[in-house]
C-alpha cells in the first residue's frame, strides 16, 4: 500500500506521484504520514517537506500552506515550493548567509524589520536544507 502525494503551488504542481512516506513541516512540528494514516488537516510552516518514493528521499522547500490527508491521499497546497534537486546549492548558501547577516543586523525595536528579516532567513534556510547544504540550524 502506498500514498498518493500531490504538492501544489499557485503556479505549478511540484510533485504528483506515489510515495511510501511523507514528512510535513507542520506549524506544531514535523508530522510523519504513512499509508493508513487517519484523516487530517494541518497548517504547514516554512520548512522542508520530505517524500520517500522508491526508497529514495526527495526534499521540497515549502513556504507555508496546508496539507490534507484522507484515504491514503496527501494533498499539499503551498504558497511556494521548490524541489531540492532543482536548487543551486551555491546560490542557496549565499542567500542563507545574506539572510543571516540581515537578521543579525536588525535593531531590536524594529518589529517590522525583524519580522521581514526572520521570514527571509526561514525561507533561505528551508531552501538550503532542501538542497542538502544544511543539516540543521
Amino acid at each position: 500500500m502506498s500514498l498518493t502525494v500531490r504538492v501544489i503551488a499557485p503556479d505549478r504542481t511540484v510533485w504528483d506521484a506515489p510515495a511510501q512516506e511523507v514528512i510535513l513541516p507542520s506549524t506544531t512540528g514535523q508530522l510523519g504520514i504513512l499509508p493508513g494514516h487517519a484523516p487530517l488537516l494541518s497548517a504547514l510552516d516554512t520548512g522542508v517537506l520530505r517524500v520517500r518514493a522508491d526508497k529514495e528521499w526527495l526534499a521540497i522547500a515549502v513556504l507555508g500552506g496546508f496539507a490534507e490527508v484522507e484515504n491514503n491521499e496527501v494533498t499539499v497546497l503551498v504558497n511556494a515550493a521548490e524541489r531540492g534537486d532543482k536548487i543551486d546549492l551555491e546560490e542557496a548558501r549565499a542567500a542563507f548567509s545574506q539572510a543571516d547577516e540581515r537578521l543579525k543586523g536588525v535593531k531590536e525595536d524594529d518589529r517590522q524589520g525583524k519580522f521581514q528579516a526572520t521570514q527571509a532567513y526561514r525561507r533561505a534556510r528551508a531552501r538550503l536544507q532542501a538542497a542538502g547544504g544544511l543539516v540543521s540550524v
